[in-house]
């Protein structure tokens, strides 16, 4: 049953790459490079004189998917340069739709509060007792 444990730079994990130092350069890097990919297809569409709300609908199912795919985990100890980055790919897609799209921080928030929510929700959540529901039914994070 001993084994050895080797050590490498950084690991894929459910499409999530998890850097030896915890930082998240290289799963922010391979978010950014699969959504520029997506920029392609729909610029495709929007040749094809699609509608404006056929164009969001496909932003939202195939490149905000790929952009909130870790977004609560790494979004928040991100790099300037890197979330910049990122939200580069949001703004040449408003511009390809002709239309606003939700930046990144306002994502990233709302998907931590629907995360918080849940967790306060969830008795049997092994971080439900980090949480305390306050009259206003904003969840408060107890540090140890």
């Amino acid at each position: 049953m001993n084994s050895t444990v080797t050590t490498v730079e950084c690991y894929k994990f459910l499409g999530t790459t998890i850097s030896q130092d915890l930082k998240w350069d290289n799963n922010i890097d391979s978010i950014a490079k699969k959504a520029q990919q997506r920029l392609y297809f729909l610029c495709q569409l929007r040749k094809f004189n699609m509608p404006q709300k056929l164009l969001k609908q496909f932003y939202s199912a195939i490149r905000e998917s790929v952009l909130c795919r870790s977004i609560t985990v790494s979004f928040g100890s991100a790099i300037k340069s890197y979330i910049k980055r990122l939200q580069w790919t949001v703004r040449t897609a408003e511009r390809i739709i002709v239309s606003p799209l939700p930046n990144l921080q306002d994502l990233h928030s709302s998907r931590v509060e629907k995360r918080a929510k849940k967790i306060t929700l969830d008795p049997t959540h092994p971080a439900h007792s980090l949480f305390k529901l306050l009259p206003s039914y904003i969840a408060l994070f107890n540090c140890p």
